[in-house]
């Protein structure tokens, strides 16, 4: 693992006013609270709303695939705010000759070609369907684009348009568009509890990149997810901000600004300024499992700092009771390290989402949940 100043990276085991934290029932009352509120205030902003009361699912289609080893299942899940209604369509296919409910896999898709066609036609690497459900798990997916766009539209459009006070000037911790998309995973975490095929207690929540990101905010603000994957996440994602050799605050903030809130901004350049790093969004999701995985050729994500931050997250898995990764030697290529409730691999190629990543996510998984 590269060599850095632990003692420059924000503890994860001591709270700002530097008590120090001791037992899990002050983890989960204390510190996790506390490293919430700084990323919502700071980094990925604050969502002005749950689960809206007006949330609900219609099932718009339902049908045999793959040949009748699965079945097909297409809903609805819409909501009103004050600026209107909205809606985005899930997809699940769920494994047919297995006993039900079984544990499900949802990915965070923030690609633009759909994958979810009954006869499996349009098949993809990045969602091995036939894969996830051959070993027994339904698989799920949702489009971050059917929720809000992806681009700086001065948050007009999508789930801030609808939800976000009309006529109020946005506030420096206004939710992004990373939060929007994880605010959509959580929603369809609710559909996941009334699916009687659905085991809502055993759900892996996957995203790569961007995608990425956003499982990992999801997953530290929404406890009811079992397990969060992050693929090739880098800067913002699971990538340690203070030692990073690939993609820094102020190149993410500079492209993409309307993934974070507009406090961030204050951070360019400024890393070390920050009262948090990613380690602490990865320790927020103690005591459920969590794997992180990097590519070999993504220098920009930089699988350095990924897996260091990892290790560092892994002191708050201790205090909850699990032995965590057990290694801080950064692993040769496809030679995954599956811990206790902590995993890691670094995959051989580019930035991607490939069969081999799913492979390991779903060993992981089966040990885990």
């Amino acid at each position: 693992m590269r060599q850095f100043d632990r003692q420059a990276i924000p503890a994860a085991l001591k709270s700002r006013s530097g008590q120090a934290i001791g037992s899990a029932e002050q983890w989960e009352r204390e510190r996790r609270p506390e490293i919430i509120g700084l990323f919502e205030e700071l980094v990925y902003g604050k969502n002005p709303i749950g689960r809206p009361e007006t949330l609900s699912f219609r099932l718009l289609k339902e049908e045999a695939a793959m040949n009748g080893a699965a079945v097909r299942r297409t809903v609805d899940i819409s909501y009103e705010g004050p600026g209107g209604r909205g809606s985005f369509p899930l997809t699940m296919f769920v494994p047919a000759n297995r006993p039900k409910p079984v544990p499900a896999c949802l990915l965070i898709d923030n690609r633009t070609q759909p994958f979810d066609d009954s006869d499996r036609s349009v098949s993809a690497d990045f969602w091995p369907v036939e894969a996830i459900v051959a070993r027994g798990y339904a698989a799920a997916v949702y489009q971050v684009h059917d929720l809000d766009p992806d681009r700086d539209d001065g948050f007009r459009n999508g789930v801030h348009g609808l939800f976000d006070e009309p006529g109020r000037e946005r506030p420096g911790n206004a939710w992004g568009t990373i939060a929007a998309w994880a605010w959509g995973a959580s929603r369809a975490m609710d559909y996941l509890e009334t699916d009687p095929d659905a085991d809502a207690g055993r759900v892996m929540l996957v995203g790569h990149s961007r995608g990425g990101k956003t499982a990992l905010w999801a997953g530290a603000l929404d406890t009811r997810f079992a397990m969060v994957v992050s693929n090739n996440s880098g800067c913002t994602g699971a990538a340690l901000s203070r030692v990073t050799e690939g993609e820094r605050i102020h190149h993410i903030n500079a492209s993409f600004p309307h993934w974070f809130n507009a406090n961030y901004k204050n951070y360019n350049g400024k890393e070390d300024e920050l009262p948090v790093d990613q380690h602490l969004l990865l320790a927020a999701i103690a005591p459920r499992a969590l794997y992180v995985t990097s590519a070999t050729e993504d220098a920009w994500a930089d699988p350095q700092a990924e897996f260091a931050s990892l290790v560092l997250a892994e002191e708050a898995y201790r205090l909850n009771g699990s032995q965590g990764l057990g290694t801080d030697v950064f692993p040769s290529p496809d030679t995954p390290v599956h811990g206790d409730k902590l995993g890691y691999h670094l995959r051989t190629g580019k930035h991607d989402l490939l069969p081999y990543d799913w492979h390991c996510f779903l060993d992981f998984a089966d040990k885990q949940i």
